[in-house]
């Protein structure tokens, strides 16, 4: 389906998700959405408490987080609606994806890459337990040593230096270096790749794979990376530095990042989870966290969110994606909820009084603390305060396969350019073809009046 008709089906979607609710509910499809507005207000109203509070009022809140729906769902089934309001969500959730696809199609690409010369002594390190053991899975090790890589398999039972493993390799001689785990493991490998100018290459073999998903990389096949190392195409991408070390994805501080640093969390995560966040949330524990941007102080916060290049906003479906990594700043979220009203707001995005979004290409990030946990890709760290953070726009070469099927960038959704799409792109459309047309009659007439002198 090309862009224009995407846009349209987009529009018509969401048209009829509303002539839907019109038509089978009547006046009752305000009521419908505003109920389903409120039930979702309670709900998370119901989270905050169980989250931040203990005793009497946690229950409380599991009882209102369980309950809040279940009386929802009851409600449409007794009013003979469940089924309006399930096809008019089908239709809307139809709508957004067709808009965010037509968007997708003509804006500005995530990555701009250029041909690159396929590496002679690539060097790569592999994890053999990240994400399960995705390494043997897929025969990661095999695969890359028949194209000609040299591969380092880490051992888990003695954990060892990868950048000090990368720099080796490269006085050695490699000319790629590149690693098959987690971001953790991709971003100290990637610091390594820049600080000596030569490319890196990202196998998506962790968990989650953040840095390669929004590198277009096939994530539920990590041996489609490899082809990297015979047919290159090579962009360059920034890179965060935290004090002097790099991430690729984000820092955290705060709530969750002194959370995952308890020393019971490994073993009952929800049972700390649930002993730890009132205090923290209440700020009774742990720093009082603030951030500075470019002259501009936000805080105190319950968590602080610093990414390599801004999440996608808008809507909270969009956190988790960046749309360049490229942009050469940094993104910064803040978070300060206090109470279940706030908790509620969360829902509407960066909209809500409990969550502040800027950016730049330089964050301070302070606590009444001399040091404060931070969670950097994923790796659970402690820093002394102030901690400086900073953007290294373009500083890593990454050498991707030419082929990348995740390669979809993420998009802000925008009613108004999805109409504009629609509209416009058809008429140009349209002008194409009547352009067409009156090029044909053009080339009759002189073939007809060519015979006709002929004669």
């Amino acid at each position: 389906m090309n862009t224009c008709w995407k846009a349209r089906a987009a529009l018509l979607s969401g048209a009829a998700a509303l002539v839907v609710m019109v038509l089978f509910a009547g006046f009752r499809s305000i009521a419908l959405v505003a109920v389903g507005l409120l039930g979702a207000a309670v709900t998370a109203a119901g989270g905050w408490w169980l989250v931040a509070h203990r005793g009497l009022v946690r229950w409380l809140g599991v009882v209102v987080a369980v309950l809040a729906p279940a009386t929802l769902v009851a409600a449409y089934v007794s009013a003979g609606l469940l089924w309006v309001v399930l096809c008019a969500v089908a239709l809307w959730l139809l709508a957004l994806g067709a808009g965010r696809s037509a968007l997708a199609d003509v804006s500005p690409g995530a990555l701009s890459v250029r041909r690159a010369v396929p590496p002679r002594r690539p060097y790569l390190i592999m994890n053999p337990r990240s994400g399960g053991g995705k390494v043997g899975t897929f025969r990661l090790r095999e695969k890359a040593e028949a194209l000609g890589a040299d591969v380092a398999l880490l051992d888990p039972e003695h954990p060892q230096d990868v950048a000090a493993l990368a720099r080796e390799a490269i006085d050695r001689g490699a000319d790629l270096v590149g690693v098959a785990g987690g971001d953790g493991t991709q971003a100290l490998v990637a610091g390594v790749a820049a600080e000596r100018g030569i490319p890196f290459l990202v196998i998506p073999a962790g968990t989650r794979n953040h840095f390669a998903l929004d590198l277009g990389l096939d994530r539920d096949d990590p041996a489609t990376s490899l082809e990297a190392l015979t047919d290159p195409v090579e962009a360059h991408v920034d890179l965060g530095h935290i004090g002097d070390r790099v991430f690729v994805n984000n820092a955290s501080f705060g709530a969750y990042a002194a959370v995952v640093q308890s020393p019971a969390y490994r073993d009952d995560k929800l049972r700390t989870v649930l002993r730890t966040l009132p205090d923290l949330l209440s700020h009774q524990n742990g720093p009082r966290l603030t951030a500075t941007v470019h002259g501009t102080t936000v805080g105190p916060a319950q968590a602080l969110l610093i990414s390599n290049n801004p999440y996608v906003p808008g809507d909270l479906s969009g956190l988790g994606r960046r749309a360049r990594m490229d942009g050469g700043t940094l993104g910064v979220l803040v978070v300060d909820v206090t109470n279940a009203v706030q908790a509620a707001g969360i829902l509407r995005g960066r909209r809500s009084s409990g969550l502040v979004s800027l950016d730049g290409t330089e964050v301070v990030v302070d606590a009444d603390a001399p040091v404060v946990p931070v969670g950097v890709d994923g790796e659970s760290l402690t820093l002394p305060t102030p901690v400086h953070c900073r953007t290294d726009p373009g500083a890593l070469r990454v050498y991707l396969p030419r082929h990348r099927p995740g390669r979809r960038k993420a998009v802000r959704m925008s009613w108004a350019e999805v109409r504009r799409l629609a509209l416009t792109m058809g008429r140009a459309a349209a002008g194409a073809v009547a352009g067409q047309v009156d090029a044909e009659c053009a080339r009759v007439r002189t073939a007809v009046d060519r015979g006709g002198q002929g004669e």
